[in-house]
């Protein structure tokens, strides 16, 4: 592998871009001896499995002992037989049923598929049977697999949501009443809005399976993250001390090389000068044909659908130029927009061989069996290390070596990664961050959870404090009726049609604007309508499937954007007019280093006004117009963090840069914060909003917010208070390091900014945040 890298850098577009290269060990596989029932041992060997890993011992015990167990291993560790034993075990002693729930039918296919396999391994008469129940089946499909009743359904939390949930009286009492495992896969991607829905969900389901006298034991499994066995209880409503944690991976892995790439930064004045860099596409671009050329077969994660497209079918154009046809029929993109049978036609091209390059979206990062491959290419930074380490997992073959190759892209958080790889390396997992008791989300399951089954006061174990307020508001607007019963208060459903159907898991906010093709009058997308306000306001430039289109009108009134055909060689971008108003302090806590200054956690409503929007040259990135917007003005209440600057600091701020220098610190401090928050928590960037001003209301003194993107917050910036010191010196690093001269893409400017990213200031920005964690001293 060492030859292969030196080989990289004798490429003729090689110009120094190894930034780091790490390599860790091959580890021997440590399996142990478990007693398994004997033909579910003959299935297993038929298959390859002799012995089992003792990760996967350790699992399937503690669920034997009758623990909620959280296994957090890596990608390709054989997660799925710490579920599978148990779950085929109960089946065969005396019909127990299992509950098996994937983020994506992807995932839920690729387990029925190994499922079905060894059910079959076991004979006739074993009890054991899978079925799948997913919305890709039709009504008659449906109503087969609950005519079979199998002791295993795999499906997905929608499909809980809207079909079985609602119907578990009249359709699916027998297979709640015999329910005694709830596998939750990938249990770290239910995290944010989704995860907060899908925790709410548990809970609903949870008291229809008391109703019925059942109690399941959860299974959740986990990429490594900092708080897996937190994250797994906020999730299933469980108790902490009834997990049993097992996190270390004692499967075998060969050597795996790890190179850190950055692509060539270049001085070019009408590109914005320093900090620009070489696109980082186009670096895996030629690392991917370089590598599929000499034999390896390589699989190149990239953040978009059209990306990964787009590339496929650019390096097989490449590599017909070089002459090299059979590869180029051998290259594929992979993506949750391609049907079942593609998917799972590149699935096995990978396994067998066939394939010998795949670009792809993170529908591969999950555990879909595709074997093990000689190379990883991750383009730019997905957001987290988990991530990317989930990506890297599928490099190896074996106990045969593997590289990964992590190309940067020149934003803050892939450009403080590539300047600090011990970060990258060494750091603690991110947590994943959710919340149950979302003032916005509540009220909607509690609604659901009324029409499948009455409410009682001791509902409030399942939902918590917040339940009876709930309670109350529903009654008083008609959607709750109260029953008075010899057994207690009772509340039932009272509203019009089906509540499970009038929400969905994956959003907060219900208006959706509809977009329409203006030459064929059919609806391309639906936006939700403060992102319409953002991205399909008049005078927009759009992409939607290849096509570039320009927004000619914005109809509020019916809901409705028209799209024209374009086009343009620009791209727009809003900006905006913030406020934000302090409802209530939560709590607050003094800085270590500066006792006089207090970060504060509240609740707050942020008001924003879309005021305009900048043309911006697509390739200079430099600006070529603006226009004035009338929208209307937008609010979310929800949860932020916020400190005040010190009048000494703000005085030295001022002193060195005057104004525009203390004004442009502040900004820029916020913007480096909110940038590095996915180092700490799995979110994205976008998933957090800040504001900066000289003078607050509520303070009296210059205030930066850091608020939660999504109505009644949902835990990141509670998670951000509880680390505010390590991410201030974190920012402090990432803004010093950086050697543009007046901010750029790599530090502190932010393509969100609703102020075209002006004033910004790096040096007091530094001289602000050492102050404040006393690095200054």
């Amino acid at each position: 592998m060492d030859d292969l890298i030196e080989w990289l850098r004798r490429r003729p577009y090689y110009e120094g871009q190894i930034h780091a290269h790490r390599t860790f060990e091959p580890q021997d596989p440590a399996t142990t001896d478990i007693d398994l029932e004997p033909r579910l041992a003959g299935a297993l060997a038929d298959r390859g499995i002799d012995g089992l890993y003792r990760h996967q011992a350790d699992a399937i015990e503690a669920v034997r002992d009758g623990d909620n167990v959280v296994l957090a291993t890596q990608t390709a560790s054989g997660k799925s037989l710490a579920y599978t034993v148990p779950a085929f075990e109960r089946a065969m002693d005396h019909g127990g049923r299992t509950l098996y729930l994937g983020p994506q039918n992807a995932l839920v296919a690729d387990q029925l598929d190994t499922l079905s396999d060894l059910a079959h391994g076991l004979g006739f008469g074993s009890r054991v049977s899978v079925e799948q129940y997913t919305g890709r089946l039709s009504k008659s499909e449906k109503r087969e697999v609950r005519k079979r009743r199998p002791t295993v359904l795999l499906s997905n939390p929608d499909m809980v949501h809207y079909a079985l949930l609602p119907h578990a009286h009249r359709l699916w009492e027998w297979f709640f009443s015999s329910l005694e495992t709830v596998v939750i896969d990938e249990v770290h991607g239910y995290r944010g809005v989704f995860g907060s829905h899908v925790a709410l969900l548990l809970r609903r389901l949870k008291r229809v399976c008391e109703r019925f006298g059942a109690d399941p034991q959860f299974v959740c499994c986990s990429a490594t993250i900092g708080n897996p066995v937190e994250h797994a209880a906020r999730i299933t409503g469980e108790d902490e001390s009834s997990f049993a944690l097992v996190d270390e991976d004692t499967s075998g892995t060969g050597e795996t090389h790890w190179v850190l790439w950055n692509p060539p930064e270049y001085e070019n004045p009408d590109a914005g000068g320093s900090g620009r860099r070489r696109s980082g596409h186009m670096e895996t671009k030629n690392l991917f044909v370089d590598l599929v050329a000499r034999g390896h077969q390589t699989l190149a994660f990239t953040r978009s659908r059209q990306g990964a497209e787009r590339y496929a079918s650019e390096s097989a154009n490449d590599l017909r130029k070089r002459g090299e046809h059979a590869l180029a029929g051998q290259v594929a993109a992979y993506q949750a927009a391609l049907t079942h049978d593609r998917r799972r036609e590149i699935e096995s091209g990978l396994q067998e061989g066939d394939i010998r390059g795949v670009w792809s979206t993170n529908a591969l990062e999950l555990g879909v069996d595709v074997g093990g491959l000689d190379v990883v290419l991750i383009d730019g930074y997905p957001g987290t290390r988990m991530s990317a380490w989930q990506q890297a997992g599928r490099a190896g073959r074996g106990d045969n070596p593997a590289l990964v190759v992590l190309v940067a892209g020149e934003d803050q958080l892939d450009q403080y990664l590539m300047n600090h790889p011990a970060d990258f390396f060494d750091g603690d997992p991110e947590q994943a961050v959710s919340d149950p008791e979302n003032d916005h989300l509540m009220p909607s399951h509690v609604a659901c959870a009324s029409a499948e089954n009455w409410l009682s006061t001791d509902d409030e174990r399942h939902f918590g404090h917040r339940f009876p307020g709930v309670v109350s508001n529903l009654e008083s607007t008609g959607t709750l009726s109260r029953r008075e019963t010899d057994v207690g208060t009772r509340w039932l459903h009272d509203g019009d049609g089906s509540p499970q159907h009038s929400m969905s898991l994956r959003t907060i906010t219900d208006r959706e604007i509809r977009l329409m093709d203006a030459r064929s009058n059919e609806t391309i997308a639906k936006l939700a309508f403060e992102d319409a306000l953002r991205d399909a306001h008049p005078g927009a430039v759009y992409h939607h499937q290849g096509q570039t289109y320009e927004v000619a009108e914005l109809d509020l009134d019916r809901d409705v954007a028209r799209l024209q055909p374009s086009w343009a060689d620009y791209y727009t971008r809003v900006l905006h007019d913030k406020h934000i108003t302090v409802e209530r302090d939560l709590t607050s806590k003094s800085l270590s280093a500066r006792p006089d200054v207090e970060v504060r956690f509240a609740e707050v409503t942020m008001r924003k006004q879309i005021t305009g929007f900048e043309r911006r040259d697509a390739k200079r990135r430099t600006t070529i117009g603006q226009q004035l917007l009338d929208l209307p003005e937008t609010s979310l209440r929800t949860k932020a963090l916020y400190f005040t600057v010190p009048g000494d600091v703000e005085s030295e701020m001022r002193d060195v840069g005057g104004d525009y220098g203390f004004n442009g610190g502040i900004h820029a401090a916020e913007h480096g914060m909110i940038s590095l928050f996915p180092l700490t928590l799995l979110c994205d960037r976008g998933d957090i909003g800040g504001i900066s001003t000289p003078f607050h209301e509520h303070t009296g003194q210059s205030t930066i917010f850091i608020y939660d993107g999504y109505p009644g917050g949902v835990g990141l910036t509670r998670a951000g208070y509880d680390a505010v010191e390590t991410l201030m010196r974190r920012t402090a690093r990432l803004i010093d390091d950086c050697g543009c001269e007046d901010g750029c893409p790599a530090c502190v400017q932010s393509p969100q900014c609703g102020n075209a990213n002006d004033p910004l200031a790096k040096e007091t920005a530094v001289m602000l945040l050492d102050a404040l964690t006393g690095a200054s001293e």
